[in-house]
Parts: C-alpha cells; sequence; structure tokens
C-alpha cells in the first residue's frame, strides 16, 4: 500500500510513502501516525489494542495486504488532524530516486549541496542517478550528502555506477574493490576499478545518512570509499547493518522454479578493508549521532539528518556516533524503540525492504 513503516514505542508511523502507491494518493505521507486498522471501517482496531493483544505477528496479519484489491481503513493522525482512510492495495512500481525529493542542490548559507536519495539498488536507478549527478556537476556541487537511511541494498552493478559518479577525481587504474571467494574459488576473485561516468562529479566532502537498514550494497559504496577521502568522508545517523559479503544464484536442474541465493564472496575496499560485520560505525574516521525525524521529509535541510550532515559539511561539530555502535548492533538489528514493521512471510520486496507495505 505505501511505502515503509516504523514502530516507535509501540506507536506506528510512516517514514515514507512512495510515489504511484495507493497510500500517498490517499493523503498518507511520511511522519502519519496509523492509530488503527480494520478491515471496514466499524471494525477499526487500534494499533496499541493489537499489540497489547497478539505483538507484531498480530500486527503484521491485519496489515496483509498480499493480494492486490484488498482494503484496509487507516485511522490517521496526521498535521491535517484524526481521519479514517480507506486505502485499497495494488501492484506499483517503485522509483528508486523520489520525483519529489530523490535528488536537489541544497543551499546552505551560500553553499551549493547535493542531496541524493536511493531507496533501493535496481536496474532503472541508473540513469536516474547520472540525471541527478548532471545536476551537480552543472552548479559546480563538490559536498554532497547521500541519504541510504532506508536502503536495504540491491544489485551490485547499480552500487558500482554510483560509486564511479562520486569519482571523477579517481583514476581508471585506482582499485574500487575487491571481489574474494574462498580458496578453492579464487579463480573467480575480481578487482573493480574505477570506471568513467560523463557526469561524475570530484566531491571533497561526502556526507552518508544511514541506520541499521543500510546493509550491502549501500555499505560498498561508502566502504569503497573511505580510503580516498578518510575524514572528509562521515557517516551521520546512526550504525549500519553490516553485510561485506554478496550472493550468487544456483539453480536447481532437477526444479526451474527453484533457485538459490547463496552467500558466496567478501567485498573490500582499495585498503583490503572489509570486516565491517558490525556495522561502518567504528571503520569510517568521521562519524556524526542523528535521528531519523519524522517529522520532516526526507530531503528537507531541517530534517535532523540532514541537518546535521549539513553542519558536518560545512565544518561544524557532531557528536559521533560512538565505539558503542558495535556492540548495540550485535544485540539486534534495530533498536527496540525504533524498527521497521516486518513480515512474517514476507514477499519478496518485504524481505528485500523491510517495513514495505
Amino acid at each position: 500500500m505505501s511505502g515503509w513503516r516504523a514502530i516507535s514505542n509501540n506507536r506506528l508511523f510512516v517514514t515514507e510513502a512512495y510515489e504511484g502507491a495507493p497510500a500517498l494518493s490517499a493523503g498518507i505521507d511520511r511522519g502519519a501516525q496509523i492509530v488503527g486498522i480494520g478491515p471496514t471501517a466499524a471494525t477499526v482496531r487500534l494499533i496499541s489494542d493489537i499489540l497489547a493483544s497478539g505483538g507484531e505477528t498480530a500486527l503484521d496479519a491485519a496489515f496483509d495486504t498480499s493480494t492486490p484489491g484488498t482494503v484496509r481503513f487507516l485511522r490517521i493522525t496526521d498535521a491535517n488532524g484524526t481521519r479514517d482512510v480507506s486505502v485499497t492495495s495494488a501492484d506499483y512500481t517503485l522509483t528508486p530516486v523520489s520525483s519529489r525529493y530523490g535528488s536537489r542542490v541544497i543551499d546552505d548559507n551560500g553553499r551549493k549541496v547535493g542531496y541524493i536519495n536511493l531507496r533501493t539498488f535496481i536496474t532503472t536507478a541508473d540513469d536516474q542517478l547520472r540525471s541527478a549527478f548532471a545536476t551537480f556537476r552543472d552548479q559546480g556541487v563538490t559536498q554532497v550528502i547521500v541519504d541510504l537511511r532506508y536502503n536495504g541494498g540491491g544489485l551490485l552493478g547499480t552500487a558500482e555506477t554510483f560509486t564511479d559518479l562520486l569519482g571523477a577525481n579517481r583514476s581508471t587504474n585506482d582499485v574500487q574493490a575487491y571481489t574474494t571467494f574462498r580458496t578453492s574459488k579464487s579463480s573467480q576473485n575480481e578487482v573493480r576499478r574505477f570506471a568513467r561516468e560523463m557526469n561524475a562529479i570530484a566531491p571533497t566532502r561526502i556526507a552518508f545518512i544511514g541506520t541499521g537498514q543500510t546493509a550491502s550494497a549501500s555499505e560498498y559504496v561508502i566502504n569503497a570509499l573511505i580510503p580516498y577521502l578518510h575524514s572528509d568522508l562521515a557517516l551521520v545517523g546512526s550504525n549500519t547493518y553490516g553485510k561485506p559479503v554478496g550472493q550468487i544464484a544456483i539453480d536447481n536442474p532437477s526444479c526451474s522454479d527453484d533457485r538459490l541465493r547463496v552467500i558466496a564472496f567478501a567485498l573490500q575496499n582499495s585498503a583490503r578493508q572489509g570486516d565491517y560485520y558490525d556495522g561502518l560505525a567504528t571503520k569510517v574516521e568521521a562519524s556524526c549521532q542523528a535521528t531519523d525525524d519524522y517529522s520532516h521529509q526526507l530531503g528537507d535541510a531541517s530534517e535532523t539528518s540532514v541537518r546535521t550532515a549539513l553542519d558536518w559539511l560545512a565544518g561544524r561539530g557532531c557528536t559521533p556516533i560512538g565505539a558503542s555502535a558495535s556492540a548495540a548492533r550485535t544485540t539486534g538489528l534495530f533498536a527496540a524503540s525504533q524498527r521497521p514493521l516486518v513480515s512474517v512471510t514476507p514477499t519478496v520486496a518485504q524481505r528485500d525492504t523491510p517495513g514495505l507495505y
């Protein structure tokens, strides 16, 4: 029906709504609190009651809209007050870079700062990224905020293109990443060097916004640039997930419907750094702690994580994410006070992007 939903202190919020999805068309957007849900207007139950009686399993069942055309009545509280909204689930195409806030140039007291928010690494993202960076290049942008706070990864090829777009000052001899298999499969090892992209820029400072939902291909982009930017690269927000490995596909010859996705290789940057299984917070040379501020739209200069990133880019101080990030990561993917609603039996899309409904 919509984008992400996150549970914070047993309250349910919409953290992002996608263009073309029914919820946004019904006026439901980031920051809205979902107070209740039901199959009819007369059977709306409070979210607090559902959680109290059956926990998140019951809440997931209440939101089950796996069949297109399923109707749900949502009781919404937002800046327009509290109201019941009827939403009918439907299939829709995900736009990886939002047409509303996915790419923009922010004027921060006379400084031009590029902002790019990538939702997921899919092939349709490549040209959208190129278009965004063409604007950055034309406006002379050298400082960039890359917002990957809900991006759980995807295609490595798109991650490579994204990194190339951030590497105009890199030589084609410079290593972007090493792909390493186990010793018996070492013949498949690869070295990915920077490639030329016509719209690439040469950033002097980059602030990556991340959370525990930032994983895999998202972490690849950050890690690949650490050896080149050092303390001019910062992680803003909170610690990332920690997935420095990738998958290969193996088909079952006896059943054409079966495909195994096997964790088979490790990814390292040019400094051979790739041991960020506990996240990147302790691997980057600079970090800034910041909250995910639902009260402002993504890309808004007043949103807490974006504001913190702008402050860091300008040389103003911040509070580092801290050495406790690794320990916090091992206790679970998300802090108990703020986590995405995760389906018990997720679709492929829900598996790859927790919180998607």
